[in-house]
């Protein structure tokens, strides 16, 4: 039952990055010198139960992929046919390209060099906004040691 599993996952995740699996059989002819048999796509009619658990995947990996986001995000890729389709505007929206990479790093490296307790803002709050930043920092590629830290939270707390 194990194996059965792994191969259904493994399955699921072929059709999210690769795209749906398509059916095939072994031509009954060769046509190849070599006598290798060519694979052809098998006819709904011949299809198995297993067979349709594994066409059937890219509509489940859908409904998990749904699932999975807010109304938001929802909006954003409705319009997908397929999971592949789904995840790779998934991917682009949230990680992007490198260049949308480039302007993230940026943004979050200003708002670190610009970062100061708002005046009445207790510490923890402030300690939590800091952290945000640095766990942004960290995701883009970008670390502090923690000399750098923790001079940067020394310079942003107010004089008094």
């Amino acid at each position: 039952m194990q194996a059965h599993l792994a191969t259904q996952e493994d399955d699921m995740w072929y059709v999210i990055t690769d795209g749906s699996i398509k059916i095939l059989k072994n031509r009954t002819t060769t046509t190849s010198v070599d006598d290798v048999p060519k694979m052809i796509e098998k006819p709904r009619y011949e299809w198995s139960t297993k067979d349709k658990r594994k066409v059937n995947l890219n509509n489940v990996a859908k409904d998990i992929l749904y699932k999975m986001l807010d109304k938001n995000m929802f909006s954003k890729i409705k319009s997908c046919s397929t999971a592949k389709e789904i995840w790779e505007n998934l991917t682009q929206l949230c990680e992007g390209n490198d260049q949308t990479m480039e302007n993230k790093l940026m943004v979050a490296t200003q708002k670190y060099d610009s970062m100061k307790i708002k005046s009445g803002e207790i510490m923890m709050d402030f300690e939590e906004r800091f952290t945000n930043i640095i766990i942004e920092l960290s995701t883009l590629g970008k670390t502090y040691s923690n000399r750098e830290v923790n001079m940067k939270v020394v310079k942003a707390l107010p004089r008094e």
